[in-house]
């Protein structure tokens, strides 16, 4: 089992990096867990703190249940990795099974933040943008997906992801075995990255 970890900013195109990697290998060889899932369940709090909580940071994630369920696939054990709304901070109920594959992808802002999930990545991709390519992503998503207004966007952007973003997304850079700057647009980049894994596992 081969794993890839894809870390890199909020709104740098990681998702769009994993799906072009998925799309280039062969069916049902790949299993992606998203970092996302593992946010730690806040559904508890009230409205008013709920404002309040730092997605970007670290303490923000349940790593050690993620890390069980990496040793569990590489174990040839499926998992269920949870679900989670952004809309109520919490984990919905219902979970996705995870079945082991030739290649399993972990992909989120944090993924190289934590050592002992660093410790079990084969290769470490970090998906590089412009500060405001990204902002403008985020602005678009948050809208969408997380039910914000756009004053709500900049004012979580300018208290949260730009200073985290520089404390603890930014230097994790240095773990990455390969940047791929520009982040889902850059084809060839991704092209090659899709390219050293078939290469690897005899695709």
């Amino acid at each position: 089992m081969l794993v890839i970890g894809v870390a890199g900013g909020s709104g740098s195109g990681k998702t769009t990096v994993v799906k072009e990697i998925v799309k280039s290998l062969p069916r049902n060889s790949v299993s992606v867990l998203y970092l996302d899932s593992y946010y730690k369940d806040n559904a508890h709090l009230s409205p008013e703190e709920k404002l309040k909580i730092n997605f970007d940071h670290p303490s923000s994630f349940e790593f050690n249940l993620l890390i069980d369920h990496i040793d569990k696939l590489k174990n040839n054990q499926s998992i269920e990795m949870p679900t989670y709304s952004y809309i109520t901070c919490g984990r919905t109920g219902e979970t996705t099974k995870i079945t082991p594959k030739k290649v399993v992808i972990i992909e989120g802002i944090l993924t190289f933040s934590n050592p002992r999930l660093r410790d079990r990545m084969d290769i470490k991709v970090f998906v590089d943008a412009d500060s405001d390519d990204r902002l403008m992503r985020i602005i678009k998503r948050d809208i969408v997906e997380r039910g914000r207004n756009v004053e709500q966007v900049l004012r979580h952007y300018e208290t949260f992801v730009k200073p985290m973003h520089l404390t603890f997304i930014e230097p994790t850079k240095r773990y990455a075995d390969i940047i791929v700057p520009q982040g889902g647009e850059n084809q060839q980049a991704i092209e090659i990255l899709a390219s050293s894994i078939r290469l690897s596992l005899n695709f």
